[in-house]
């Protein structure tokens, strides 16, 4: 008896890629399994009827495990993971089980920023000036060569949780004394990089191993947090600036043994040119797979499962469109009691998707990063313009009341 070949998903997202990884699975002929440490807040493994296995999933041993166990059902064709904090697990996994995948060392040094900061300041690659700390008398010395303002973020996470623009001592006091006295939840030990203020456009490019696709261009929220408000693919660059951008990204892929899978790599446009203010050894998450999609025809998410499974994959362009997302997010803490305009603003030609995070009556603490995001708006047009109105339009259709309320948060 030929058994199914599967695709072992290591914990999942309910606002990113993690459903779209386990319907492209379906559509290639995989049929996708979910290991998480709490299946139940992955809402759309439910709702998909999607298998799913409870277990740690910071414990190597046991994913081996449970893995070999299910080989005794299944063919693992694949294991990959949609989460930065996972992929590492990833990595060791393929790497026992003789599949295709990422260089574990690579990852894991690719993962602590400062490590990465280190290895790529040795290639010379432009970046932000930097100094790592790692308690307060380490950010005195940082910020008396830095000077202000400086960006302080924990070495090690993503969506920008505990990131923060700090413009003089006292915000920067304030910011420490959050990440290190206990409040900031650390997934490695508590070090801090301190790095200089690069200040410009900020752009995002995409690769699948060597192969370069593109450049997005985004915008935050007004500091001193970096909570993305609107990305747009492509951007609008010529094409020697977006060589120079090709260029740099494909060097830190080569320089931290990433090139291998999918990567993005986001930087800055300063006084002195573009300069990298972090790789991400992974799938970016979403929509920017979709903005690709829409802008380009490469099914990325797709091609990456093909790469995973040890078949042959391309990227290769079929079209040319403006693609762009919004997003909502909360203006105060409270209570979210209404949202409106969903469906009209889904009717609006031109969008591509309308989502919501959060349902009526759920407590909203702004944490100035990722999760502070209500929902998001997808739009694509023939033209940056069009595509622009369409947006706008759409997300003029949305509507929200936050009520004020006493709730505790970090």
């Amino acid at each position: 008896m030929v058994k199914r070949r599967a695709l072992i998903l290591l914990e999942g997202n309910p606002r990113g890629n993690g459903l779209l990884y386990a319907k492209v699975a379906q559509r290639l002929g995989l049929h996708p399994i979910t290991l998480a440490s709490d299946p139940a807040q992955f809402g759309y493994l439910a709702a998909e009827g999607l298998e799913a296995i409870r277990i740690d999933t910071g414990d190597t041993e046991l994913l081996m495990r449970e893995c070999a166990r299910l080989r005794g059902t299944y063919e693992i064709a694949g294991i990959t993971s949609v989460l930065e904090a996972a992929y590492g697990k990833v990595a060791e996994l393929c790497r026992h089980f003789d599949l295709p995948g990422p260089n574990p060392l690579a990852i894991e040094r690719c993962c602590d920023k400062c490590v990465q900061r280190h290895l790529l300041a040795q290639a010379g690659i432009p970046m932000p000036a930097y100094r790592i700390a790692e308690e307060a008398a380490d950010i005195q010395f940082a910020v008396a060569e830095l000077g202000f303002p400086v960006i302080a973020k924990p070495a090690v996470g993503s969506g920008s949780r505990g990131v923060r623009l700090c413009r003089n001592a006292k915000e920067l006091a304030e910011h420490t004394t959050h990440l290190l006295g206990g409040k900031h939840e650390w997934q490695s030990g508590p070090t801090i990089l301190i790095e200089e203020f690069a200040q410009g456009p900020y752009y995002c490019a995409y690769t699948m191993g060597d192969v370069f696709i593109g450049v997005a261009a985004a915008e935050f929220d007004p500091p001193p947090h970096f909570v993305y408000r609107e990305t747009t693919f492509p951007a609008l660059l010529s094409e020697a600036d977006q060589g120079r951008i090709a260029d740099i990204s494909l060097n830190c892929l080569r320089v931290l043994g990433l090139l291998w899978g999918p990567a993005n790599i986001e930087l800055r446009w300063t006084k002195r040119g573009p300069v990298v203010i972090e790789v991400n050894p992974r799938m970016a998450g979403a929509p920017d797979p979709q903005l690709i999609e829409l802008a380009y025809g490469i099914d990325l998410i797709g091609e990456h499962i093909k790469l995973i499974v040890g078949d042959k994959w391309e990227i290769n362009r079929s079209q040319s469109l403006d693609a762009a997302s919004r997003n909502l997010v909360a203006d105060r803490d409270g209570i979210l009691d209404w949202i409106q305009g969903v469906s009209e603003a889904a009717a609006v030609p031109g969008v591509t998707e309308v989502k919501l995070h959060m349902d009526s009556k759920t407590p909203i603490i702004r944490k100035g990063d990722a999760r502070d995001l209500l929902g998001r708006v997808v739009a694509a047009a023939p033209s940056r313009a069009r595509t622009e109105a369409i947006l706008q339009r759409a997300v003029n259709l949305i509507r929200w009341s936050i009520s004020s309320s006493s709730v505790d948060g970090e």
